[in-house]
């Protein structure tokens, strides 16, 4: 429950909820947080009223690279590895991080660039299918229509 209760703007939830009159248990229950936060939440209001509630903002580091960068990054890297001098066709963590650099010089480590591509481009792993070179794609179609 610790990491429910750090979410911000669950003040402001919690706030909603005691001016409908509810009491500091079902507050706790709905919004899934322990009694002790509830009622902390409560003492907060009482003292300094709704202004108490407000979140502290955003906790921790902020991103080294903004919203207009990680879009040129997305643009870049939908070209495919080819537009960037890469001989195959795969996204490795390292060529994605010399990517990044080389556009934004901003340098990234392969645990930081999987973390941009999966919350800030909302990515996932993929593997390339393997084929045999030679593959005949026609006469698979062939065999398959038999």
């Amino acid at each position: 429950m610790a990491g429910k209760e750090a979410r911000s703007g669950e003040g402001s939830d919690a706030r909603k909820v005691k001016q409908r009159g509810r009491r500091q248990v079902d507050v706790a229950v709905e919004l899934e947080v322990s009694q002790q936060t509830a009622s902390r939440w409560h003492r907060q209001w009482i003292e300094g009223g709704n202004e108490a509630l407000e979140g502290a903002g955003r906790a921790g580091r902020r991103p080294r690279l903004d919203d207009a960068q990680i879009a040129v990054i997305r643009e870049e890297l939908l070209k495919g590895p080819q537009d960037h001098g890469v001989a195959t066709g795969v996204w490795t963590l390292g060529r994605v991080a010399i990517v990044i650099e080389r556009l934004t010089g901003v340098t990234y480590g392969p645990t930081q660039t999987w973390t941009i591509l999966r919350t800030r481009l909302g990515w996932s792993r993929r593997r390339p299918a393997r084929r045999a070179v030679e593959r005949d794609e026609d006469a698979i179609v062939a065999w398959r229509e038999r």
